[in-house]
């Protein structure tokens, strides 16, 4: 077996990381359905595969970026699966976001069949994948984080060790339902500020040194001209889409009805942005939604003071 790397999914997220590596010098053998995003990395300097069990083939590590569950389990447990064709004691590093009993489920077969594997879900979204300033929330033994760590410090600027399998995706999923609610405060906080006639940027300003503050105010502030460097300054072209927000919120409402925790914001921030993807904003990025906070479609339940 060789140090060569296999990478399995290459969408918005999965194509910057591999250049990440490919960056570094790193050997990378990937593999996707879609013909044209192949390309992509190719002309970059990776190999093509065929299929997922000539990524295995000879890889020493091989991390997947999958969009859901069912692609996970499909290309782990599913038909010439990845599990069967890898070598033993291959690492396998599942940087997808996907529900906590997949992640165990196919760690728990990984294991079963001598390899070693990880979850490594990320934070950052994609303009941090291409720039390798990702945050990975791991879950995994020890000694396979260790053994990750050199590849992820490649694409990432911090490895985060949460606990064993499955925990690295339930970190994310926790971490991602409280990014969604402070989004939808940032939002309504500056969107009410303008309605109210004052200054937004010393309204963020004041905001940002106050205990309003928030990592979505500071660095991600849903109202363009205020931050450097943010999609609100591109038309909310993502970043991280407001599709994906719902995704992680839907994984989010899930955990919680497993684990009978109780998340009322969290189900609401879930409603608002389904309403806000279903009135065509799927590819808009998710800082998108002070625009349907800030503009009059937008029907909310108002306290009547009674």
């Amino acid at each position: 077996m060789s140090d060569r790397i296999g990478f399995i999914g290459l969408g918005n997220m999965g194509a910057p990381m591999a250049e990440q590596l490919l960056n570094a010098g790193r050997e990378v053998h990937v593999f996707d359905l879609s013909e044209a995003s192949v390309e992509k990395v190719v002309g970059l300097g990776a190999t093509a595969a065929a299929s997922v069990a000539e990524v295995a083939d000879g890889s020493e590590t091989i991390i997947t970026m999958l969009p859901a569950g069912t692609h996970v389990r499909s290309v782990y447990l599913g038909a010439g699966s990845l599990i069967d064709a890898a070598a033993p004691g291959t690492l396998l590093i599942d940087c997808s976001t996907i529900d906590v009993e997949t992640s165990r489920a196919v760690g728990a077969a990984a294991v079963e069949a001598g390899h070693e594997m990880i979850d490594a879900p990320v934070t950052g979204g994609v303009m941090a994948a291409r720039v390798g300033k990702l945050n990975f929330m791991v879950g995994g033994a020890e000694k396979s984080v260790e053994r990750a760590r050199p590849l992820l410090e490649i694409m990432g600027q911090k490895v985060l060790h949460a606990g064993p399998q499955g925990d690295g995706i339930g970190v994310k999923i926790c971490n991602n339902m409280s990014l969604g609610i402070c989004m939808i405060a940032a939002a309504e906080a500056m969107m009410m500020a303008k309605r109210l006639g004052l200054d937004p940027k010393r309204t963020h300003e004041i905001m940002s040194n106050a205990s309003g503050m928030s990592w979505p105010l500071v660095n991600y502030c849903p109202l363009p001209g205020i931050v450097d460097g943010v999609p609100a300054n591109d038309g909310y072209r993502p970043g991280f889409s407001a599709a994906m927000m719902r995704k992680d919120l839907r994984l989010a409402q899930e955990a919680a009805l497993s684990a009978e925790a109780n998340t009322p914001l969290g189900a609401h921030a879930l409603a608002i942005f389904s309403h806000f993807c279903d009135s065509g904003h799927l590819e808009t990025d998710y800082s998108g939604i002070s625009k349907l906070i800030g503009g009059d479609a937008w029907d909310y339940p108002r306290d009547s003071g009674e």
